[in-house]
């Protein structure tokens, strides 16, 4: 119901689990824990925080948390936090601990559903920091269709050594260089004591802070509140303001249906290749679109890329980091960018209340800063993502090509069936320059979970002779961190029988990304040939979430969800 002004009562949900004789019971128990019978009288705004004390990139969203129910009672709602579940990418990378950090996506977006709906909140805010919260929680905001919004966590500020900024890639890559006999274990100790000083996610254009301006651009995150780094004085503000946003989103009846559009998703799109994003977009982009009941395709990106220029020098392709960034004008400046280039739509709407257009035009560029490129300077006259097909890939796998220049390459086949074989092979300087790694079942649905690679790529960048010679493709993921000839996310995958389970070592493999094409030079009959004598593997898991994951979740290339 609204009133002559438009407004609609912001407690329309709550109303059926707080009001009359009949609910005595249920404020009982709130009362219990503090809330008063004035507190259950106004909006109830649920607080979904991914906060833990392991792993930097959530470790401060408690502090977050607080600001932003001090702005939800300010503006005249009632808070309630509750918390959900998180993974740490860096810390379990290169584990089998690693399977469960997409999974994990799912098992957020799930959870904060059900609270949600369990509740009947009247709005809700999301507060993430890793990288499968923010796609996790908005598919949970797309899903449950009430006033919300996605407040980001935050970058952390970059670690610091012989006048270097460092991240945690710089770690991973000091790993490869140490196993190679590069540097030795003091040097190695003192890139891990230096990298990460403090809160925050990981500092590049790695996936935390792709998806964060992603959001930004595709509405469901304030633009300019959620870039600002973690420990920033100025967090705690924008904490509080987006608090009283949500209020104003319950009052004006602004749900996120009204906001992730069609049109939305491509400046979504648009954004991640205009800064070198983190090829995982592709696949988190792709789940936010189902959630909102949008078709959105790996060939939307590579469309939308090809037309885009890369205009942000960010790690790990570039020089700066997250917070660099931000300070140079962030994503207003970036939208501003691409507006003038009528590359994005700014009629799309912000949870600002402002459309994008508008948002724009509020940026203010720091003089002289050299992060996000002038229009007619781009550092490369298209984005960052490309989507290659072919005999290897008919459904497409995905690379960056930010932060690198070869665009073809041809090499024989090393084939290797978990991550932690070809791991093995690279330390014992077993790969050699040419060659085409093949990493498979380590999919969705054969990992389970789609692991990311980051310490068999880093390690790969970290060795010179290698780093420029060797290409890679999986049917798993890569860290945003990752660069180099890299194609992740091949489809279909092993585990399901994909013509990458047809593949042995010495096989010629063809990067082609001028005619986009992935291929192994094979003849349709030989990979049928081959494929006839293939058996799909048992199980890696034979119960719980994991079972659970692998026997529901979908092909990569329709953003590897569970409901569909």
């Amino acid at each position: 119901m609204s009133d002559s002004n438009g407004n609609h009562n912001p407690k329309h949900n709550s109303v059926p689990l707080t009001e009359g004789p009949s609910r005595a019971a249920a404020r009982a128990m709130l009362h219990a824990i503090g809330f008063s019978r004035e507190d259950l009288t106004k909006p109830i705004i649920g607080i979904a925080n991914t906060w833990t004390e392991i792993g930097p990139c959530n470790f401060h969203l408690r502090i977050l948390a607080d600001a932003v129910k001090q702005g939800i009672r300010d503006a005249g709602g009632t808070p309630m936090e509750f918390n959900t579940i998180t993974i740490s990418d860096g810390i379990t990378m290169g584990t089998q601990g690693m399977k469960a950090s997409l999974i994990s996506r799912e098992v957020i977006a799930d959870s904060v559903e059900l609270v949600a709906r369990g509740n009947l909140f009247d709005g809700l805010v999301a507060i993430a920091g890793c990288d499968k919260n923010l796609p996790g929680t908005v598919m949970a905001l797309a899903r449950l269709d009430i006033p919300s919004l996605m407040l980001y966590g935050g970058s952390i500020a970059p670690g610091h050594l012989h006048g270097k900024d460092l991240t945690i890639q710089d770690v991973f890559e000091a790993q490869g260089s140490y196993a190679a006999g590069k540097i030795d274990d003091a040097a190695l100790k003192a890139v891990e004591v230096s990298a990460c000083p403090a809160a925050g996610a990981c500092g590049g254009q790695f996936t935390a802070n792709t998806m964060a301006m992603a959001c930004e651009f595709l509405g469901i995150s304030p633009m300019n509140l959620s870039g600002i780094p973690a420990l920033s004085p100025e967090k705690t503000k924008a904490c509080r303001t987006a608090g009283a946003l949500v209020l104003e989103l319950a009052k004006r009846d602004l749900r996120p249906s009204k906001i992730i559009t069609r049109a939305s998703l491509e400046n979504a799109i648009a954004s991640v290749a205009a800064s070198g994003g983190s090829t995982n977009a592709v696949l988190h982009l792709i789940a936010i679109a189902h959630e909102a009941g949008i078709l959105l395709s790996v060939d939307d990106f590579d469309n939308i890329s090809a037309k885009t220029p890369l205009l942000c020098d960010l790690k790990p392709g570039g020089r700066y980091v997250a917070t660099d960034y931000q300070e140079a004008g962030g994503s207003r400046l970036l939208a501003q960018r691409l507006l003038a280039g009528n590359l994005i739509d700014g009629s799309t709407l912000n949870v600002s209340g402002r459309t994008l257009a508008e948002e724009a035009a509020l940026a203010q560029e720091k003089p002289g800063q050299p992060v996000i490129h002038a229009l007619d300077k781009p550092l490369k006259p298209t984005g960052g993502l490309v989507i290659l097909k072919g005999n290897l890939a008919p459904e497409g796998c995905v690379i960056k090509v930010a932060g690198h220049e070869r665009l073809t390459h041809r090499g024989p086949a090393r084939v290797f069936d978990t991550e932690e074989a070809c791991f093995a092979a690279l330390q014992a300087g077993k790969l050699n320059p040419n060659d085409v790694v093949v990493i498979r079942y380590e999919g969705p649905k054969g990992g389970p979970g789609m692991r990311e690679m980051l310490q068999v790529t880093a390690a790969i960048a970290g060795i010179a002779e290698l780093s420029d010679t060797i290409a890679l493709l999986t049917d798993g993921r890569f860290s945003g961190a990752t660069r180099g000839l890299m194609a992740g996310h091949v489809s279909p995958e092993a585990a399901l029988g994909g013509p990458i389970a047809a593949v042995r070592d010495g096989d010629m493999i063809v990067f082609d990304i001028p005619k986009r094409e992935l291929r192994v030079e094979l003849s349709d009959a030989e990979i049928a040939a081959r494929m006839k004598h293939w058996q799909a593997p048992a199980p890696q898991y034979p119960r719980g979430v994991f079972r659970k994951y692998a026997e529901s979740v979908a092909s990569a290339s329709r953003g590897a969800v569970t409901n569909y």
